[in-house]
């Protein structure tokens, strides 16, 4: 009987993660693992997907490396929150286990520059900068951000101030561990924001602030924005309505896909019953790297690790490859396609691409 390859897989899949991302991030795993299996798997031997939940906890993220790890898998792959990866990034760098992270987006995934770790997703620092540039074009002077304590929301509030203070901005922070969804309204009805942006928890507080923001006559000309990117789930869709609609975020999707990604889109479609979204592309594609590192490299964690700079495969959205970037500690696609997007008001089941990079 010929061994499998295991390969460790990591994904929010109960609350209080964000389970329809991790259910997305999976579904795009899983569809590349059987893929790469119904064409004859690693020279001839299957892949073995071993999947744990990391729930949006660090604790548990880390104990699953752990587990994965004596399990003998080859490499990690996956997860979908920022803080949850960097533990477990932090974690795998110090087992020496290739992780191949799928779309957490924080700058500083690990303390300090690695080997053993790389990401598909772009930084955020990117991402959050194009973002900006598109609220000052859009004439969003005066900004305000609604947030919760957390390193990824930090992080993503300091780079769009860095960005929006030196053009001429400003960027208004509310804490809303201290104030209620109409205690917020009655903060920007007085501080003259035209923009909102919600850096808090999905579905809670996002949705009850949006609410709150959408039936205040005081707020009607207010831009409301999600750069992290709840609008682009269904269950979006099904809490707020048409309420939910021209609401900006940013996904990692190109203007069109190449063939690639038409028969993944196609296949993803009928895998989660609903349009998948870029998170799901993002876990196929960190299953299409892998499988083409262990063709080339084979399955020693040391070899893989090493393979990271010469990797260059055709992934959904692109041809895949890694660097080193300035100020980013791990090996680097640079860069996926960005969009910042937002629900059609006439069609909220539609998509609008508002900016394309």
């Amino acid at each position: 009987m010929t061994t499998p390859i295991r390969i460790g897989a990591l994904a929010p899949l109960s609350p209080p993660g964000w389970v329809e991302a991790g259910q997305h991030l999976l579904a795009g795993i899983e569809l590349a693992a059987a893929d790469v299996n119904a064409a004859g798997g690693i020279d001839g031997r299957p892949l073995e997907l071993i999947v744990r939940d990391t729930a949006a906890d660090p604790q548990k993220a880390v104990a699953a490396v752990d587990e994965l790890a004596g399990l003998g898998v080859v490499a990690l792959a996956g997860e979908y929150h920022s803080v949850i990866a960097r533990a477990a990034a932090a974690r795998a760098d110090a087992l020496r286990l290739p992780f191949l992270c799928s779309s957490a987006v924080l700058d500083a995934l690990t303390e300090q520059p690695t080997d053993w770790v790389a990401r598909i997703a772009p930084a955020q620092s990117r991402g959050w900068r194009f973002y900006a540039d598109f609220l000052l074009s859009a004439g969003h002077q005066r900004i305000a951000v609604a947030t919760v304590p957390s390193v990824y929301w930090a992080s993503g509030t300091r780079i769009l101030r860095d960005y929006i203070t030196p053009r001429g901005g400003s960027v208004t922070e509310f804490e809303m561990n201290s104030l209620t969804p109409a205690a917020l309204c009655d903060e920007l009805a007085g501080k003259g924001a035209t923009a909102l942006l919600l850096l808090v928890g999905h579905p809670e507080p996002a949705v009850s602030i949006v609410k709150a923001v959408r039936s205040d006559p005081r707020l009607g000309g207010v831009l409301i924005g999600a750069p992290a990117g709840p609008p682009e789930l269904p269950e979006w869709l099904a809490l707020l309505g048409e309420e939910g609609a021209a609401i900006p975020f940013l996904r990692y999707l190109p203007e069109q896909l190449p063939s690639l990604g038409l028969r993944v889109e196609a296949a993803l479609r009928e895998r989660l019953a609903q349009v998948p979204s870029f998170v799901a592309f993002e876990g196929y594609d960190t299953i299409a790297v892998l499988a083409g590192m262990l063709r080339s490299h084979g399955p020693d964690r040391a070899r893989l690790a090493e393979a990271w700079p010469h990797v260059s495969v055709e992934g959904t959205r692109g041809r895949i490859g890694f660097s080193r970037v300035p100020g980013i500690g791990v090996w680097q696609w640079a860069w996926p396609p960005i969009q910042v997007v937002d629900r059609e008001p006439a069609a909220p089941d539609r998509f609008r691409i508002l900016r394309a990079g």
